[in-house]
């Protein structure tokens, strides 16, 4: 298979937002769209599935609690390291001409402005970095996390309120485009994508 690179200035897309916004679904079903539309292939990465195995099998050993993702150990001690490693992938695909799709939260990123640079993240300035911001109303998305059961949400479902204040919005930037996903519509999306690789 060959690899069609992008033309010009590689693309860097996230899609951002908090737990149980549907991040990772609408990034799939966007991949798609995206190679059509731009004619471009992209390297997909998914936080939960680069780190999951290996940041439960850290936990385990220091918390004895493989699904914690949100305790302040886990902040203080893995959290960063896991994002930073995230981006040296896609940094390492960007200098090599090879589009990304990144997946995650990345409030904290987002929110310090390091994500709407390309010379704060060491990626070529000409990198074209694009957010989908994926919005969800707070008592949409708690439902959704218990009704997923996944056991990496059992501390924010445990600790909500604690959780909660970490639900802010983004800062307002170009670069980000906001999607309400309380209820998909085909149209809101294609525009979303349209507006992500424009």
């Amino acid at each position: 298979m060959i690899c069609k690179l992008s033309p010009s200035a590689p693309r860097l897309i996230l899609f951002a937002g908090h737990a149980g916004t549907g991040k990772s679904t609408l990034a799939k079903k966007a991949l798609p769209l995206i190679i059509e539309k731009t004619g471009e292939d992209f390297f997909f990465l998914d936080k939960d599935t680069v780190y999951g195995a290996y940041s439960a099998h850290v936990m385990e050993l220091t918390t004895q609690n493989p699904n914690d993702r949100d305790s302040p150990y886990y902040l203080d001690n893995l959290r960063d390291w896991e994002y930073q490693g995230l981006l040296d992938i896609a940094k390492e695909n960007l200098s090599l001409g090879v589009n990304v799709i990144l997946v995650g939260p990345f409030s904290k990123e987002i929110q310090s402005g390091r994500m709407f640079n390309p010379e704060a993240l060491g990626i070529a300035s000409q990198t074209r970095i694009s957010i989908a911001w994926i919005d969800l109303e707070e008592n949409e998305a708690r439902m959704r996390m218990q009704k997923r059961g996944d056991p990496r949400d059992e501390w924010k479902l445990a600790h909500w309120d604690q959780y909660a204040k970490r639900r802010i919005d983004p800062p307002d930037h170009l670069s980000i485009k906001r999607f309400d996903n309380h209820s998909f519509e085909a149209a809101r999306f294609e525009k979303l994508i349209d507006e992500l690789i424009k």
